[in-house]
């Protein structure tokens, strides 16, 4: 499995409206630009995301985006949810069934259970993990001096 670069770039987009103040909003070229994410591809996203009600758009000359949700309610797997869809990472393709030559609607594929377990345990882990969360992990000692030079772009950036 491999996780489509959007999803990576939502996320962060995510936190980055999470650290702006009450009213503030933030244009899209302007994250597009910090995260380094194509202009044209991240309007796609940011559409997902909106229809997915995690975050809004504020229209106007003063507008931008902001977060639609509370940080603590806005779980990683609703952002990959939102980008990626519900579809199963593993499908069989009826080869178990050939090889054997059993009757499909008899017989599950063996790799499918231990496919559905490994799936619910991935999904698990993403469900547990919130943007409040992650935003703590990214406020860490470790990161300070990085935080205040993006607080500062941010403050230079958003429009309020």
């Amino acid at each position: 499995m491999k996780m489509k670069t959007g999803v990576e770039q939502s996320v962060y987009a995510v936190l980055l409206l999470n650290m702006l103040p009450d009213g503030a909003v933030l244009h899209s070229e302007e994250i597009s630009r910090q995260i380094g994410a194509s202009p044209t591809y991240f309007q796609k996203l940011l559409r997902k995301m909106g229809s997915a009600e995690l975050i809004t758009s504020v229209p106007g000359t003063k507008g931008g985006f902001k977060l639609k949700q509370p940080p603590e309610d806005i779980r990683v797997y609703d952002i990959y949810v939102a980008i990626e869809g519900q579809q199963s990472l593993y499908t069989p393709s009826g080869i178990f069934e050939g090889m054997l030559e059993l009757d499909e609607e008899d017989d599950q594929c063996i790799l499918g259970s231990l496919m559905d377990e490994a799936e619910d345990s991935w999904k698990s882990v993403l469900k547990r993990e919130t943007i409040a969360s992650l935003t703590e992990k990214l406020q860490a000692v470790r990161y300070n001096s990085q935080m205040a030079a993006l607080r500062k772009w941010l403050d230079e950036k958003m429009v309020v």
